[in-house]
């Protein structure tokens, strides 16, 4: 009956699917552990009439626009550029940090000269990683490195990967940039936006093609098993193709250990005001247990008296007990990866696509990228 089956209706599975039927004209099942499609990026319209992403704020933006042009097909978009502040030393100051964060925090006249310094060094609207302003040999810059490492990166990341500095990987230090600008924008990329009606209308039209059959409420071994290297769906061999975008290590029964990621418990609250902060998101470095705020009428604007914010609380992931969001990234996990890779090699007819199976960190214009791409190569091209 089905030509591919595509395991996780979330934003990998969900566009190679859809491609997939629009494309090839071939029957695709599609088999949704959850209750709703969308994964991660899955909104609802709450009691307040406001549009709250359940698994946090997801903000589309992309430098190029490949991505932005396929979105695009399943509904409307609107600009948006998004804005966040940091609660550093009881103000809230913008992110990533910028002139205008200098200005607010430093003393007018150091303020003046870090901002010389660093268009002494850098071009304006350059955006300088920590750790190479750290290697500067200039005092100022090396300290102005340091104040915002600590204030802004050290604490939030330690919550956030619940461990200490010092052993966290260098390419999640690296991503922590002063911007030589005045852009307080949180992302500087050439598009950005987010759909008008959130992105669970998207998911809707998506999957809305008469090729595609979704189960929502079923997890995959209750449908289809592995004997060997073959796939059985329903009880029979399936000669299709398997497109797996969930947790690796679960397909293959955990036979190499279990692969460890960050969990992030959701707390929504209704606030009996207009409005509850300055921007859509606050982040809390240095102060609380919760990492940050976002208030998501910041983010789809309506009419309401009240708002609703949400706090997120970084936690372990707890296999049946909570959502695995970020792969951890050490040297000891990417090795273990690697042998779960390579023996998914083995089943000539699995393909591996997204953030679990491929235990790496996408942006949501990243996974758009690489969804199409395997389309080309590994669906159209075999």
């Amino acid at each position: 009956m089905f030509n591919y089956v595509v395991v996780g209706a979330g934003m990998a599975g969900s566009i190679i699917a859809e491609r997939i039927a629009s494309q090839l004209n071939k029957k695709v099942l599609i088999i949704e552990r959850r209750d709703h499609i969308g994964g991660n990026c899955y909104d609802e319209v709450d009691e307040n009439g406001i549009i709250r992403h359940l698994y946090g704020p997801h903000l589309f933006h992309a430098k190029n626009r490949d991505a932005y042009n396929y979105l695009q097909q399943f509904g409307e978009w609107s600009v948006y550029n998004h804005r966040v502040l940091a609660y550093i030393d009881g103000n809230k100051v913008p992110i990533p940090f910028n002139f205008n964060t200098i200005e607010q925090i430093f003393p007018q006249k150091l303020a003046q000269k870090y901002e010389s310094k660093l268009l002494e060094h850098f071009e304006y609207g350059e955006k300088v990683p920590i750790l190479e302003l750290i290697k500067e040999e200039d005092q100022d810059l090396k300290y102005l490195a340091q104040f915002v490492y600590e204030k802004i990166f050290v604490n939030y990341s330690a919550k956030q990967w619940g461990m200490k500095p010092e052993d966290m990987d260098g390419l999640v230090t690296a991503r922590v940039p002063i911007c030589v600008s005045r852009d307080d924008r949180y992302f500087h990329d050439r598009y950005q936006a987010v759909p008008k009606r959130g992105y669970s209308s998207i998911f809707k039209a998506m999957l809305s093609h008469p090729n595609i059959k979704l189960l929502t409420n079923t997890d995959f071994r209750e449908v289809m098993e592995i004997k060997s290297e073959d796939f059985y769906l329903f009880d029979k061999k399936f000669e299709g193709t398997l497109i797996y975008t969930g947790q690796i290590d679960e397909l293959f029964d955990y036979k190499f250990g279990d692969l460890p990621y960050r969990s992030v418990r959701m707390h929504f609250e209704t606030v009996d005001s207009e409005w509850y902060q300055e921007a859509a998101t606050v982040n809390y470095p240095n102060d609380y247990d919760f990492t940050r705020i976002t208030e998501f009428k910041h983010i789809h604007p309506v009419q309401s008296a009240k708002t609703t914010i949400l706090k997120e609380f970084p936690q372990d992931y707890i296999k049946g007990e909570n959502t695995p969001y970020y792969p951890i990234f050490t040297r000891e996990n990417q090795e273990r990866y690697q042998k779960y890779l390579e023996h998914s090699k083995a089943f000539k007819n699995l393909i591996m696509l997204g953030r679990l199976a491929e235990y790496r960190y996408y942006d949501m214009d990243s996974i758009v990228t690489r969804a199409l791409e395997v389309f080309k190569e590994k669906v159209v091209g075999n």
